[in-house]
């Protein structure tokens, strides 16, 4: 079992890094996209995504899954990793689209947090017993101002727990700066 958590900024670098990554741990990939395309812009980012992935040769299998992610990582996991036994490096991209998709199902609910946490709880629980190779892309939220919005800081917060949840269970992650991924595990201070 490698699960590998890829971190930062917007246009950071980090999903390039990731896929960079992936080529090497493997034979082939899964991607899952957890994105929706509900507008012009959206559509042109993942348009972007798809001809980065076609450009290097690697085989790319994409999947779609915008809301269950911990169930459709679960039965890739068996497919490719139990099934088959291959060689199979599963890409995420990204946990943060896919915590905001969760996040809005449940918006006017009293219980919306809880509910985010108990599907978190879902995804970790996958990570700890997957077989193969995963990388996990996720962003870097809350190194910016407060949001202004009840929703928004609760995404803030919901997306900063996940991500340490996501981290603790990663054998290695890394942060990307501007093109420049940096290991952080084994920089990780011990008490």
């Amino acid at each position: 079992m490698v699960v590998m958590m890829v971190t930062g900024g917007a246009r950071s670098g980090k999903s390039a890094f990731a896929e960079r990554s992936a080529e090497r741990l493997g034979d082939e990939g899964v991607y899952v996209a957890t994105a929706q395309a509900f507008d012009g812009e959206m559509k042109e980012r993942i348009a972007l995504h798809r001809t980065r992935r076609t450009e290097t040769g690697f085989a790319w299998k994409t999947i779609e899954e915008p809301l269950r992610l911990p169930e459709r990582l679960e039965a890739i996991d068996f497919d490719y990793n139990v099934y088959r036994g291959g060689n199979t490096v599963v890409l995420v991209d990204c946990l943060t689209i896919w915590l905001s998709n969760v996040l809005l199902q449940w918006e006017d609910e009293p219980d919306a947090e809880a509910r985010c946490a108990e599907r978190v709880d879902d995804l970790i629980r996958v990570l700890q017993r997957f077989q193969g190779t995963i990388l996990l892309v996720t962003n870097e939220v809350g190194l910016g101002v407060v949001p202004p919005s009840r929703l928004g800081r609760l995404f803030r917060d919901a997306a900063g727990r996940m991500n340490q949840r996501v981290a603790a269970a990663s054998r290695q992650v890394f942060l990307v700066t501007a093109g420049t991924p940096i290991e952080l595990k084994s920089r990780e201070f011990r008490w």
